[in-house]
Formats: C-alpha cells, sequence, structure tokens
C-alpha cells in the first residue's frame, strides 16, 4: 500500500526551512544568538571589566593613605591635569601599582582616576 503525503506537507517543510533560515539571520544580527568565540570574547570583557571594577578602589585608597593636606594638593593637581592625562599622573605617583603586582595598569589608572575626580 503505497504512502501518500498530504499536499500541505511540501509547502509546511518550505515554511519551516525559510522561517528557521529569518531566525538565524535576525537572531545573529541584533546579537541575540552568538557564537562560541563572541560568547567567549564577551566573557573575557566582563571579567576584565570586573577584575578593573573591584581594583579601583584599592588604588582609591592608597590615595587616601597620603595626609589630608596632601590629598588636597593632589587632587588640585589632578584637576589641572587634561582629562586624557589623568590616568598618567595616577600612574606617576603610584596609586594604580597595585599590592603584589610590579607594574600599574592603565585601565585600572583611569578608573582610579576617575573615582578621584568624583571625591572632590
Amino acid at each position: 500500500m503505497p504512502v501518500t503525503i498530504p499536499a500541505w506537507v511540501k509547502p509546511g517543510i518550505w515554511g519551516g526551512i525559510i522561517g528557521a533560515a529569518l531566525i538565524t539571520i535576525v537572531g545573529f544580527s541584533t546579537d541575540t544568538v552568538v557564537s562560541g568565540s563572541t560568547a567567549q570574547e564577551m566573557a573575557d570583557d566582563s571579567g576584565k571589566q570586573s577584575a578593573i571594577a573591584a581594583m579601583a578602589p584599592i588604588c582609591v585608597a592608597q590615595f587616601k593613605m597620603l595626609t589630608p593636606n596632601n590629598q588636597t594638593e593632589q587632587l588640585a593637581a589632578l584637576k589641572e591635569e587634561s582629562s586624557y592625562k589623568r590616568d598618567d599622573f595616577v600612574i606617576a605617583k603610584g596609586w594604580a601599582t597595585m599590592p603584589g603586582s610590579d607594574a600599574p595598569t592603565d585601565e585600572i589608572a583611569a578608573s582610579c582616576a576617575s573615582l578621584l575626580m568624583e571625591l572632590s
């Protein structure tokens, strides 16, 4: 006995294929769906930003170890710097060098400079 396929099956299959293609295109173009490498890149960036956000207050704490008069002088000097050189100022003062580290980090210095500008 031959199997009969209903007439609506062929358009249904084509509709499923076209729908899957459209969902894939829309998903990837709106970043709703990402590849494994993109997801790993996003996770790495998120981890880096979290580490910077956690270490910037340590930089501020190192600044606060100065005497109150010296803090005022250093904040005034930081304000006089242009916005794109403030991280260099923080690095030069040694506040962006984390305990246990030999070298400062530019990203931590930039975040620290922003936090220090909020103090004033």
